[in-house]
């Protein structure tokens, strides 16, 4: 986008749209708003494989494992409102981006919708970042995996092997086609729903004494040691060290619920998009609340905070507050289960943010905000290159093996965790730019296939603490200030604007007013993207209607 602003107004495109527009803004041909012609994807994701990735995309080691640290971080009462506060801007950050999709089901996702309504740097920025943010983490849950394997088998030098073999595995089934991605991540995401499941009601059979020594724990752990636990950092004043540990513990469990936007960056890709997007954004509330909320209430009820073991930092099964609870109360033949469960989880994660990587990557490529090179596709409507491009980041978990490459690579890792937060934040602040250009042009945003009653006041909510969450990310490195900490802690930031400043100066480009803002070229019209819809019939069609 230019100083010079170009655009016009088109009565005739509204009917399209099918929404209440009093003018249509089409931008000038130098955004490259419309791609149609050269984005060549396919729409092979089907109804169960977005529902169920929507359900379970990303339940994995952030939950199953990392529970037990926000537990002895916080306590029990303190892990509970951590989780919950972050599941409400998860939950915000969804329906936002949710109802901006049902709009626009088109690739190149938020980091486009940032360029088309907010302003074409921030596209640029939150795109690369996001990318990056991607991309890194993939060898992260893949050296994940991995470690998990060492739960049966601690040889070291079988650990090249291990992860070679899960690489290829990763990296083969986005290379094979969405189709495969969804395929597996359907049945992933079974395993995934399965274990959790399982695991809160053993929880709850553990805590009732169901299990095989008949300990009824109730809330006992809640009473001795606490329902708060302290940071340690400020031993001497008890109420600011708690605080500071459910601080601590807002950081962690949004690494929990980070990739939850997964569902709307394969809607280029998805059949009836809008239909299937709106279902699936209908129903995190309920997943957030069932799988989350009440899966660290659990936790809470059948391990102590102040337990030896999870303090632990094994990597495998043997630090999560379930398999210690289950030690305890004699149960010996679950853990070895719930590892192969989390080890798929793992996979089944780095196969994910690799898939992400790629869309984003193939997305800024199609409006020359990356080589053109990564937007051409296969005849089956893959983005090869892209997805190539981005799966030989997965070779730096090969990094691991030596000891000395790990601190490098650990450091990598530490560099990415904030780009989640830019990720949200920057998906509300873009809905916030939406909800006024809809308003402004008179678009009746509640006839979209999704909208949220709560808006704009969602957005807001989100926005305001992915802030709060990019500024006291490193907050513990106040306390013990080490050059290292503080930088990979807070180096995101000056990365991201130095994106956007370096982007907005080269390009000349300015933020869009409500006004100005396009909402019809390139979008494809209901007609386009929706078939008919049927409704289920008998009862097994209900059930399977119900579930996906």
């Amino acid at each position: 986008m230019s100083s010079s602003r170009d655009y016009r107004s088109d009565a005739d495109s509204l009917e399209k749209n099918q929404l209440d527009v009093g003018v249509h803004v089409v931008a000038d041909g130098r955004h490259k708003f419309d791609v149609a012609s050269i984005d060549l994807v396919q729409r092979r994701l089907k109804q169960r494989h977005v529902q169920m990735i929507a359900i379970a995309g990303t339940l994995g080691t952030g939950l199953f494992l990392g529970s037990g640290k926000a537990l002895s971080g916080a306590g029990p009462v303190g892990a509970l409102i951590a989780y919950a506060l972050v599941g409400s801007v998860a939950y915000s950050s969804l329906c936002s981006i949710g109802e901006m999709t049902s709009h626009a089901p088109i690739s190149g996702t938020f980091p486009h919708f940032a360029a088309r309504w907010v302003d074409p740097a921030l596209g640029f920025a939150v795109g690369w970042n996001y990318f990056y943010t991607n991309v890194i983490t993939v060898p992260v849950e893949i050296t994940g995996a991995q470690i998990l394997i060492t739960y049966w088998d601690s040889n070291p030098n079988h650990a090249g092997i291990y992860t070679a073999v899960i690489i290829v595995f990763a990296c083969a089934t986005n290379i094979f086609g969405v189709r495969y991605f969804g395929e597996a991540e359907f049945m992933f995401s079974i395993i995934k729903l399965t274990m959790i499941t399982g695991l809160i009601i053993v929880g709850l059979i553990i805590d009732l004494g169901g299990a095989p020594n008949h300990h009824r724990l109730g809330f006992q752990y809640w009473k001795n040691p606490g329902v708060l636990a302290g940071a340690g950092l400020e031993p001497k004043h008890v109420g600011l060290d708690r605080f500071l540990g459910i601080l601590g513990v807002l950081v962690q469990a949004s690494f929990s619920f980070q990739g939850m936007e997964l569902v709307a960056i394969a809607a280029s890709e998805t059949e009836n998009p809008r239909r299937n997007i709106a279902k699936a954004v209908r129903r995190v509330f309920f997943r957030i609340l069932i799988f989350y909320i009440l899966g660290i209430f659990i936790t809470g009820l059948i391990v102590p905070y102040n337990d030896p073991d999870l303090l632990q930092s094994t990597g495998t099964a043997a630090e999560s507050p379930y398999v210690i609870a289950m030690t305890n109360a004699g149960i010996k033949v679950l853990p070895s289960i719930i590892n192969a469960g989390v080890m798929t989880s793992a996979f089944s994660a780095a196969n994910s943010f690799l898939f992400c990587s790629s869309r984003i990557l193939y997305g800024l490529a199609l409006r020359g905000q990356a080589p053109k090179i990564f937007a051409k596709c296969t005849n089956s409507g893959l983005p090869l290159l892209a997805v190539g491009f981005s799966s030989i980041f997965a070779f730096l978990a090969l990094m691991n093996i030596k000891s000395g490459s790990a601190t490098v690579f650990n450091w990598f890792v530490n560099l990415s965790t904030v780009g989640g937060f830019f990720g949200w934040g920057s998906i509300n602040l873009t809905y916030y730019f939406f909800y006024r250009g809809m308003k402004r042009q008179g678009i009746d945003r509640t006839k979209l296939y999704y909208s949220n009653r709560l808006q704009p006041w969602l957005s807001i909510w989100g926005l305001c603490w992915c802030i709060f969450f990019i500024l006291v990310n490193g907050y513990a490195s106040f306390w013990s200030f080490t050059a290292a900490d503080f930088l990979t802690a807070y180096i995101n930031i000056p990365l991201f604007f130095g994106l956007y400043f370096g982007y907005k100066f080269v390009k000349k480009t300015e933020i869009w007013k409500p006004e100005e803002m396009d909402f019809v070229t390139g979008i494809p019209t209901p007609e386009e993207t929706e078939g008919p819809y049927y409704p289920p019939v008998g009862f097994w069609e209900k059930v399977a209607a119900f579930l996906f």
